[in-house]
């Protein structure tokens, strides 16, 4: 499915937003943050079958969040030559005290934390900031190319954010699960 997309024709950047694939904290029902589970068995098929969804598409650079899970991902999804760069600041929100906690806590603790940063973490606009930073960074540097970031909830609001949405909006809408979201800024 598509969202909306950073373009990439005629001197833009087109970038494909992957959410990492499901992991053991996933299925669980907890909201991993900064913790580092790893792939569940389902998280790597769908990993393997992102490479369908990207065959005959031309990726020139694949941008991850440092996490095992969005490494892992790219690394199976993306093993076929393209470069793949790791990026500490593309990570998940850090829930702090809440990383690992249940999904619904994490969830209904959101809005509370939209400004305040979780307790011993980061607010969702210091991650949201943090995010746009090194995208601006990486849309200032490669000025033609297609591009993928695996990432988490808090890269799909950062590239939400600077395609026109608040963050308030963003949290209104499920996250839901799907192979990936194209980006037009």
């Amino acid at each position: 499915m598509k969202g909306g997309s950073l373009i990439c024709y005629n001197g833009k950047v087109k970038v494909y937003f992957v959410p990492h694939a499901a992991t053991t904290d996933n299925e669980a029902g907890f909201a991993s943050g900064w913790n580092d589970p790893p792939l569940s068995s389902k998280g790597e098929l769908e990993a393997e079958r992102l490479r369908d969804a990207f065959r005959g598409i031309r990726i020139d650079l694949v941008c991850c969040s440092d996490l095992k899970r969005a490494v892992d991902t790219a690394g199976i999804a993306f093993c076929e030559g393209t470069p793949v760069r790791a990026d500490r600041r593309l990570r998940e929100t850090n829930y702090g005290e809440l990383n690992g906690a249940p999904r619904a806590e994490v969830d209904a603790a959101r809005k509370t934390y939209l400004e305040a940063p979780f307790p011993g973490g980061e607010s969702l606009q210091q991650a949201n900031a943090r995010i746009r930073e090194m995208l601006r960074e990486l849309m200032e540097r490669h000025v033609t190319m297609n591009l993928v970031i695996v990432g988490h909830r808090a890269t799909r609001h950062a590239l939400e954010t600077l395609a026109g949405k608040t963050l308030a909006e963003c949290l209104e809408e499920p996250f839901g699960r799907q192979p990936y979201r194209e980006y037009d800024l």
